[in-house]
């Protein structure tokens, strides 16, 4: 595995122990931007490595070190991700760069296979569990959107990396009907109770507002990738119900 090194100035010391590893799109225009940006001290972000679009491989900071690239995010009642975890970038503009018919931009073959390769690598070395293979929209889904609907989940968990349950039709309702924005009462706080268990940092209620809708998109980015809308329909609610399981077990 190639591997360069650039280092960032922008890291710290840990303050706790490493399990955690977290995904991000850079979602600039170009790789040699965002590798500007996570090496300018004014601008106090990095990551560990950063996976550029031909496979190639940079790193930034040493792997026993806290990259700055979690911001205010929280998992499973924990804050401080950045010390808890690595933070890889990969090189894709994301919803910031979206192609000209609207879609967006493809993570490619050579880019997916190296970032399995490192994964697998670092997974060597520490042991994450794979409910802590998260991207950054799971650990923030009020403000963040990366690695996006687009990127393959399904594909490192056939590579032995993460999750992904066999979702069909058999599955439990965990809910009897769908629910909505503007929705209330005890269906919607056990809805969200249910996030909260998976690991979504959000403050729990029995009202379906713009949070709860934010904390859907986010899992559906995960979870339902081809159906992203904010509202827990039935198909939504079953897949909650098998990855709370499956995180909770």
């Amino acid at each position: 595995m190639d591997i360069t090194q650039t280092p960032s100035p922008n890291f710290n010391m840990r303050k706790h122990k490493l399990d955690m590893l977290v995904l991000h799109y850079t979602g600039m225009a170009t790789g040699e931007e965002a590798l500007e940006r996570m090496c300018d001290p004014a601008a106090e972000v990095s990551a560990h490595y950063m996976v550029w679009e031909d496979g190639r491989i940079t790193q930034l900071v040493d792997e026993d070190k806290r990259a700055w690239h979690a911001g205010v995010a929280s998992w499973q009642g924990q804050q401080d991700l950045n010390s808890r975890s690595i933070g890889i970038e990969i090189v894709n503009g994301g919803h910031d760069f979206p192609l000209p018919d609207g879609g967006l931009p493809p993570y490619p073959r050579p880019q997916i296979h190296a970032l399995l390769d490192l994964v697998h690598d670092i997974l060597g070395r520490h042991d994450i569990p794979a409910t802590r293979i998260l991207g950054h929209s799971d650990i923030a889904p009020l403000r963040k959107q990366d690695p996006g609907e687009h990127f393959p989940w399904e594909r490192l968990a056939r590579a032995g990396i993460s999750l992904w349950p066999e979702f069909d039709g058999t599955t439990k309702e965990i809910i009897g009907k769908g629910l909505e924005r503007g929705t209330s009462g005890s269906s919607v706080w056990r809805l969200q109770t249910m996030l909260s268990e998976i690991g979504y940092g959000f403050d729990v209620t029995d009202i379906y507002g713009e949070t709860c809708e934010k904390v859907i998109t986010a899992f559906q980015r995960r979870w339902l990738p081809e159906h992203v809308t904010g509202q827990a329909d039935l198909n939504t609610l079953r897949r909650i119900g098998v990855i709370h399981a499956l995180f909770t077990a």
